[in-house]
């Protein structure tokens, strides 16, 4: 592996992770100042992850059977660059769902096999993967702050030139990556459709929709939510700061705390804490309360997410990794955002976001009582290699 490829890498997901933080924490507040609905919002954020559904498994195949991560994030990152530009031309309900399909179709997949690239170097520099995946999160929280304090400044109508810096910059820097060497066997669609479709890794990824279904409606309504208790775009930012601050703090002390339990364990662990945070979410008063409780998105998703992502790695074979791991995203990120965006837009209008954190609450900890549940059927289920799942540390 060339010496610098963990550098360049861990340069993208900063980069990346930047322009995600632009469009997850403002898009809906530019949609806002544009006089949509929110119901009209929920069905823009809807129909991104929607389309990526289907793209995410697409390319994570594409990149199996060609044996490459590199050209293929380079592919889905120019035609980011392209449909963001048409995207923010548009100006009618019908031709901005055309184009949110459009854009989340290539940025869906791009975290994704960051992602995957990421695991497979941190395996040959022998380092953890959240020491490489923290940069992601470092970039999302340095962004969200500075981010929210310049639209604050120029408008939140001049979103798309911030946004195309550090989409240029991602692009620039995959150009430095190397791709890394994949399992030689070949990769075909039957095989792809018999991994994902073991009852273990469905059973899985149907226990985790409780838990990212309210975790994908807080990405889409927050920003609203804040405004909601009387707080301004500048404190959307400082929001995601907090919250991805600790985040990126969790990642990097992974290589530690992940030899404390199993995987299971761990995500068993922040389900429940999912299901407190939005609880506090539900109870809050002001837009500054929120700000304090986003230290808890750190715990909550930094290890809900790397575990997870850690055990489907193991559930799935070597060939089909990229396949396995973009299929869990397409979940974790894309239905749970249909579901999310969706049904957090018509909650929000109807009854605002106390009623719709105190439902995300419920949800979390039916979640949570479903991966105990799994937990047993697991240790049961004969033909599973338990002993590898069940490993700790990484």
């Amino acid at each position: 592996m060339p010496r610098g490829t963990v550098l360049y890498l861990s340069i993208f997901l900063f980069f990346f992770h930047s322009s995600v933080t632009i469009i997850s924490s403002f898009l809906p507040v530019y949609f806002q100042n544009k006089e949509l609905t929110g119901t009209e919002i929920g069905w823009l954020m809807a129909i991104g992850p929607f389309t990526s559904l289907f793209a995410q498994p697409f390319w994570g195949y594409m990149s199996d059977k060609y044996k490459t991560v590199k050209k293929v994030l380079l592919l889905c990152l120019i035609g980011l660059v392209t449909a963001s530009i048409l995207l923010f031309q548009m100006n009618s309900f019908a031709s901005l769902i055309v184009l949110c399909g459009v854009f989340f179709s290539f940025m869906a997949p791009i975290g994704a096999l960051g992602d995957s690239l990421a695991q497979k170097v941190s395996q040959l520099a022998d380092t953890s993967f959240g020491r490489i995946r923290m940069w992601g999160s470092i970039g999302f929280a340095v962004t969200s702050i500075v981010g929210g304090w310049i639209l604050f400044r120029i408008g939140i109508d001049r979103l798309l030139y911030l946004y195309l810096i550090f989409a240029f910059a991602s692009l620039f820097m995959v150009f430095r990556v190397s791709d890394i060497e994949s399992a030689a066997k070949p990769v075909s669609i039957r095989g792809a459709v018999k991994v994902v479709s073991q009852p273990s890794l469905l059973l899985f990824l149907f226990f985790i929709l409780f838990i990212t279904i309210p975790h994908r409606a807080n990405d889409s309504f927050i920003g609203l939510y804040i405004k909601e208790l009387g707080g301004s775009e500048s404190l959307i930012g400082s929001a995601w700061f907090v919250g991805v601050a600790v985040e990126a703090f969790v990642f990097l002390l992974s290589a530690y705390w992940m030899r404390w339990f199993s995987e299971i364990t761990f995500i068993i662990i922040a389900s429940g804490l999912y299901g407190l945070r939005w609880l506090l979410f539900s109870g809050a008063d002001s837009a500054m309360e929120i700000i304090i409780y986003q230290a808890m998105h750190g715990v909550t998703f930094g290890i809900f997410y790397l575990c997870a992502f850690q055990f489907v790695t193991r559930l799935v074979p070597d060939e089909f990794r990229a396949t396995g791991q973009l299929f869990f995203i397409s979940v974790f990120f894309g239905l749970s955002g249909i579901i999310g965006s969706l049904g957090g837009g018509i909650i929000f209008d109807q009854s605002g976001g106390e009623a719709m954190y105190r439902l995300s609450s419920f949800a979390a900890f039916a979640g949570c009582i479903g991966f105990i549940t799994y937990d047993v059927y697991l240790r049961k289920k004969k033909n599973v290699p338990g002993g590898v799942l069940y490993k700790k540390g990484m």
